[in-house]
């Protein structure tokens, strides 16, 4: 049955956030056109310290963060509260090498992190293998995106079978695509605006007042604690638990740290990191953008409302299960008033086409500068650039929308746990050579195929019994399916660990050994376009490139 007041609120600011994506063209422009990668894929790279927190935390903090995590809490319990430290070790971590990233990008005009890799090692190819990664990674976080919007559409009765079904989706993001395709950059930046004011309002407000409703904090564990001791009728093992296990410590610390590493890999991440005007705008932001951990830490916590709530997963008409992501819209509509669900569903809605413009930008970007312009059109105008970028920005969002159309949600979910494997390959290419070059471009190579096989091999191995999957189950390894040509070394152990630390960590050894191999042999190391004092320019120095200047590879 359609929730016709829900539906209602949810669909006027909707209409508004449509609006601001249409205007936003003309926010913060100098005058410059969109026909240059710098404006329209980097929001002509002038974002001050409140536009980059918003636009930053609106592209890491995504509707899939406000759906699954709860849900994941909802489901296992503890483990899903691994979202907490990763997010909050994640900063320190990426302090000083996004601010290094982004003064030798400003520096030589570089536009995705593909772009610095060309320039410090004077590799296509390499450049090439980062660019597709990223492509590769963030596909299915977009489409991860669709399942959060999709669960609110669902919750308001919009739970049609077969083609029908999607269709609101689809109409979603058609607007999206649109505003996206004439304001680039700058319609999610302003958006995001919107999206976090509504995010903070309404999870404010539920940590508030659906404990008090529900008899409190205590009264919330202990119904989770009772809920994760029965027994998974598939399994026959405990649906999880309020206190991390013996089996899980490991998998929970692994997840932890490589979801930090991976995160600011993520193109869509740089994206926000190269609009901004200045390494003290960054420097502000990693300072502030931990108070989004504490919104994160409050989210997480609803998973654990919902089973005090009593709520329950609506069934997906499409595929005729349960649809786990559900929960939390189906606790708000049952706890909240009609139109304030209305606005708790807007907010999410919303949070799922600010980072899902972003990542399409992003990848857009890759495309255009490392892919079009490097092997299909080097002699390409900045003009061409902008409008090949505008049309891969539509490839890529209707590529997500065909996923979701086609592919099990589920399975989608899963996929985007298999995107973080990939997407840490290229850390030793990226985040290390913003430092030192003595990684060798060619074991770089060499590393990025042995970790990016063995950790695809590593996934294959892993079932899921409770969703009757044989293979690509998740990305938690059981440590006695971990093998090394053949030797089981931890045979019996049922501690699990994450795919992408044990792929990251052999990645790593494969580049050092290639790496000193090749320097011994006097193998060149190819040429690097950066120079030292291109890693501290700051906002100001002559030694910037003007902005919507043309590119030069």
């Amino acid at each position: 049955m359609i929730q016709w007041v829900e539906l209602v609120v949810f669909g006027l600011l909707f209409l508004l956030v449509t609006v601001l994506g249409f205007v936003a063209s003309r926010w913060q422009s100098s005058g410059s056109s969109m026909d240059h990668l710098d404006e329209w894929g980097l929001g002509g790279r002038r974002f001050g310290a409140w536009i980059t927190w918003f636009l930053v935390g609106g592209d890491l903090y995504t509707a899939y963060t406000f759906v699954a995590v709860p849900a994941l809490m909802f489901g296992a319990g503890a483990l899903g509260f691994y979202a907490l430290p990763y997010t909050v070790v994640l900063y320190p971590i990426v302090f000083l090498p996004v601010l290094r990233l982004w003064s030798v990008s400003r520096v030589h005009g570089y536009v995705t992190p593909a772009d610095f890799v060309r320039g410090r090692y004077g590799s296509s190819l390499l450049a090439f293998i980062v660019a597709l990664t990223g492509i590769v990674a963030t596909m299915p976080y977009i489409a991860l995106q669709l399942v959060g919007l999709e669960a609110v559409l669902r919750t308001m009765g919009l739970n049609g079978t077969g083609f029908a079904g999607h269709l609101p989706l689809l109409i979603a993001f058609v607007i999206l695509a649109v505003y996206t395709y004439q304001s680039g950059l700058r319609a999610p930046a302003l958006i995001a605006f919107v999206k976090d004011i509504l995010i903070y309002l309404v999870i404010l407000v539920a940590v508030i007042y659906l404990p008090a409703r529900l008899g409190g904090w205590s009264a919330i564990f202990g119904a989770a604690e009772q809920k994760f001791a029965q027994p998974n009728p598939t399994t026959g093992q405990p649906t999880g638990s309020i206190l991390l296990t013996g089996n899980n410590q490991l998998q929970y610390i692994t997840l932890a740290l490589g979801s930090a590493l991976a995160l600011f890999l993520y193109p869509h991440s740089l994206t926000g990191v190269l609009a901004s005007r200045g390494r003290d705008v960054l420097k502000k932001n990693m300072v502030a953008l931990p108070a989004y951990s504490l919104l994160l830490g409050l989210l997480a916590l609803l998973g654990f409302v919902a089973i005090a709530a009593g709520s329950k997963p609506i069934t997906n008409n499409a595929t005729g299960r349960p649809d786990t992501n559900t929960i939390i819209p189906v606790l708000f509509d049952g706890q909240f008033p009609d139109w304030f669900a209305g606005v708790a569903y807007a907010a999410i809605g919303i949070g799922a086409l600010v980072p899902a413009a972003i990542m399409s930008i992003a990848a857009a970007n890759l495309w255009t500068r490392n892919i079009y312009k490097e092997y299909l059109h080097k002699a390409a105008s900045p003009q061409q650039e902008a409008r090949q970028a505008k049309l891969a920005s539509l490839v890529v969002k209707f590529g997500a929308v065909a996923f979701v159309l086609f592919v099990d949600p589920q399975f989608s979910i899963d996929l985007q746990l298999i995107g973080g494997v990939i997407i840490l390959q290229t850390l030793p290419a990226v985040a290390i050579a913003l430092y030192t070059r003595w990684l060798h471009r060619w074991a770089l190579v060499a590393g990025w195929v042995v970790g990016m096989g063995y950790g695809l091999y590593l996934l294959y191995l892993i079932p899921n019994p409770a969703a009757g999957k044989a293979h690509f189950g998740g990305s938690a390894l059981t440590l006695d399916k971990l093998t090394v040509v053949g030797w089981h070394p931890f045979a019996g152990s049922t501690v699990q660990i994450y795919v992408g630390f044990v792929a990251l960590v052999l990645n790593l050894v494969v580049a050092v050994v290639v790496s000193a191999i090749l320097h011994a042999a006097k193998v060149a190391p190819g040429s690097d376009a950066t120079a030292g004092t291109d890693y501290h320019a700051d906002e100001g120095s002559s030694r910037l490139k003007p902005v919507a200047d043309t590119p030069v590879h």
